[in-house]
């Protein structure tokens, strides 16, 4: 494949954003004149040459004249502050965390109004905790659709679950509800919350909520976890029983063994031995020469709020489903990809313990879905997700038919 940047960590986030492009999320000359500017591994070089590009489409865009060009320049600039953001979390007191987001909110929410049926935020409010969720229609009518419910991980925002698979699941007629929970992006910076294990407080909040929506068949809700949420989605489903199915792209079974692997050896040796000190001054002597090192642990410390590397990796301890994953009820599709460079193996080992509960797919070369979550290959990905629902239903129907008969 093409190299985006001499630099893996960065040729990989800028193919994450460029697949996007099929779904208003980027487009391709802008992303490669953006990839010819930056520094390889240079954070700083990242955020300004996104910043740059957003701002120049924001002076760009004529607004009041013509709604479908603004809504796509709308999508483009909320992904482009998005990405600028990316790379900031090592330095929490940089202002530009909120300000980035606060500008891909404000234009994400002019982009949602501007689509043909609007999608609509809704805060669903528990006693601890506040879940900011979108709900899109596929179409504005009163029929009851089936529904997929979209759930981002370690690092991603509600708004790109509309570009990774809303969009798609909107084209073939489900309705979509994407939500974020602690830990990540909105809940994080408004709540000052981490990520927790128990991901069911976060699921079963929004399925109480919109399972009674009159638009909505609560026989037929579908939740899909992306990255990280590959582990989130399944372990809620280990306590949440309303589901017609889960979707992991792609499976984990284990984080905290998954985050483990990611560090070099010797610092494994330390961590196993409790040597806190030492091994924080290993991975942070580590980071400074290897770019996904670094803002994985950068990333870690920041969405799981922990003070040190150390801690973060403790913090990562319940972060399994060895003791749970026999609770799971409901069909599970778990996609692999194969040069998965963050969780890889783990989508084999979920499918081999959910046994026939489990369909297994795994994506690679030569689908152009090599990559970790597929990125660059959405319109592959999604189709192979969409389908296996699709048969699903269709294959509960007709079971629902001959009982009727």
């Amino acid at each position: 494949m093409l190299q985006l940047s001499t630099d893996k960590t960065f040729h990989f986030e800028l193919l994450r954003v460029l697949g996007t492009s099929r779904s208003y999320g980027a487009d391709v000359g802008e992303l490669l004149t953006v990839a010819e500017k930056l520094i390889p591994g240079d954070f700083e070089s990242w955020a300004k040459e996104f910043e740059a590009l957003a701002d120049y489409l924001v002076a760009d865009t004529q607004q009041g004249k013509h709604p479908v060009t603004e809504r796509n320049a709308f999508f483009r600039i909320a992904s482009y502050y998005r990405a600028a953001d990316f790379f900031l979390h090592g330095n929490l007191e940089d202002p530009r965390i909120k300000s980035f987001w606060a500008k891909q909110t404000y234009y994400f929410d002019e982009a949602i109004s501007r689509m043909q049926v609007p999608g609509v935020r809704y805060t669903v409010e528990t006693p601890s905790l506040k879940i900011p969720t979108i709900f899109y229609q596929a179409k504005n009518d009163l029929q009851c659709r089936p529904t997929l419910l979209l759930c981002n991980g370690y690092d991603g925002s509600q708004e790109e679950m509309l570009h990774a698979f809303g969009f798609a699941a909107l084209e073939r007629g489900f309705n979509v509800i994407t939500f974020e929970g602690p830990g990540q992006p909105t809940v994080l910076r408004e709540q000052n919350l981490g990520f927790i294990t128990e991901w069911e407080k976060v699921v079963t909040p929004v399925i109480d909520h919109y399972s009674v929506h009159p638009q909505i068949d609560a026989e037929k809700l579908v939740l899909l976890g992306y990255s990280f949420g590959g582990f989130l989605i399944p372990r809620s489903a280990a306590f949440e029983h309303r589901l017609f199915a889960a979707v992991c792209v792609d499976g984990i079974f284990d984080a905290h063994q998954a985050f483990i692997n990611d560090t070099p050896p010797p610092a494994r040796k330390l961590l196993e031995e409790g040597k806190a000190e030492e091994y924080n001054e290993m991975i942070n002597g580590a980071k400074q020469h290897n770019t996904n090192l670094r803002w994985a642990i950068e990333q870690g410390c920041w969405s799981f709020k922990a003070e040190t590397p150390y801690e973060f990796m403790q913090k990562t301890q319940t972060f399994t489903l060895k003791d749970i994953y026999q609770k799971i009820q409901c069909p599970v599709l778990v996609l692999e990809a194969e040069e998965d460079h963050v969780f890889a193996g783990q989508p084999e080992l979920l499918a081999g313990a959910l046994g026939s509960l489990a369909t297994y797919i795994k994506l690679g070369w030569a689908d152009s879905a090599e990559e970790h979550c597929h990125v660059g290959a959405i319109d592959k990905s999604s189709g192979v997700v969409l389908n296996w629902i699709e048969d699903l239903i269709a294959t509960s129907k007709q079971s629902s038919n001959r009982r009727k008969l």
